[in-house]
């Protein structure tokens, strides 16, 4: 019998493993450009970066889907890339192109990094006033970058299509690439560590680019990290859920699942959700996974790609959301289409 946790909160109890009548849902980057209500905060407050860091307005943003759309979950508005600033790399948005860091530690020792964990604090500042608007029935949820994909930033300095220059850093120098894993991960453990004393419920991995590597670099540099930040945050906080998303894993994703010990399973939409029910753990909660393209082109596209994730999931844990997350031309009206599908 499908547990009765109406009066609860859906989501987190979902994560926890509990099935229910209704799927809980809530989509990446939910807060976003989408938004009229964002944007025109954005225009008002300047750049990327500075919104994150003022508390207010970064808390406004977070509720913002909330309060238009009643989303089961809210999730921090933040970036993955407060780690590499809180470790004391310089980070900056250019205008058009995306974030730049400096400086590129493929040419940098970690010893010259001046650490700068007030930003972590801005953070904190943000999930305390969240926490204290949400309803009890509203799941919040924190989250950090997964230790390979925040240190192709790192590396690079700026994003990248292949990232080459982590990859080979990988090949060329893996002690001193490890070093930088392990700062990561140590990192990595202490903000999703103060998310959580904040008032978060519970927090995700983004590993956006986990499928581009190989398996055995996948197995070195996906699972093993991610392995070690989880079961370092379930010493200390055994009964927060932990959502590892391995972007592009494909056929690596049973092993992330198994080896990990995440809580929850995200799917990207390029995962087959036959193939996902099949390979993964039974009565493992999954989280996903609808083509981000779906949303924007609605109609019988979205309709028939909801239906199908909902009927495949249906005798087990699942949250819905986006494979990835939502575009910025997606229309208002496509997203209350899609809650009506799935609710």
């Amino acid at each position: 019998m499908p547990l009765d946790i109406k009066s609860q909160k859906l989501l987190l109890e979902t994560l926890r493993g509990n099935k229910s009548d209704q799927t809980p849902v809530w989509l990446m980057r939910q807060a976003g450009r989408y938004l009229p209500e964002y944007r025109a905060l954005r225009a008002k407050k300047g750049g990327f970066l500075e919104l994150c860091y003022d508390a207010d307005a970064a808390a406004e943003v977070t509720m913002q889907p909330i309060d238009r759309f009643g989303f089961d979950g809210a999730i921090l508005f933040s970036d993955i890339l407060i780690v590499p600033h809180a470790m004391g790399q310089n980070l900056w948005f250019e205008a058009g192109e995306g974030p730049r860091l400096a400086p590129r530690m493929v040419n940098a020792a970690l010893s010259s990094l001046t650490a700068a964990p007030e930003h972590f604090d801005a953070i904190y500042a943000t999930v305390r006033k969240v926490a204290s608007r949400l309803d009890d029935q509203t799941t919040f949820m924190g989250f950090a970058g997964s230790p390979w994909t925040v240190s192709t930033y790192m590396l690079h300095g700026q994003g990248s299509k292949d990232h080459a220059v982590a990859r080979k850093y990988a090949y060329q120098d893996e002690a001193a690439f490890s070093e930088l894993i392990d700062a990561i991960v140590d990192n990595s453990v202490e903000y999703l560590a103060g998310q959580i004393e904040a008032g978060v419920d519970a927090v995700q991995l983004f590993d956006s680019w986990s499928g581009s590597l190989s398996p055995a670099q996948f197995e070195k540099w996906v699972i093993g990290p991610n392995a070690n930040i989880i079961s370092r945050l379930k010493e200390s906080y055994p009964n927060v859920p932990i959502i590892g998303f391995p972007k592009g894993a494909g056929d690596k994703l049973a092993a992330y699942a198994r080896e990990t010990g995440a809580d929850a399973i995200g799917l990207d939409e390029t995962v087959d959700p036959l193939v996902a029910d099949k390979n993964l753990p039974d009565g493992l909660p999954v989280q996903g996974n609808l083509d981000p393209i779906a949303l924007l082109t609605g109609g019988e596209a979205l309709e028939q790609s909801t239906a199908h994730i909902l009927e495949v999931f249906k005798d087990r844990p699942h949250i819905f959301n986006l494979g990835h997350g939502i575009i910025k031309e997606t229309p208002i009206e496509h997203v209350e289409k899609l809650l009506t599908l799935v609710r």
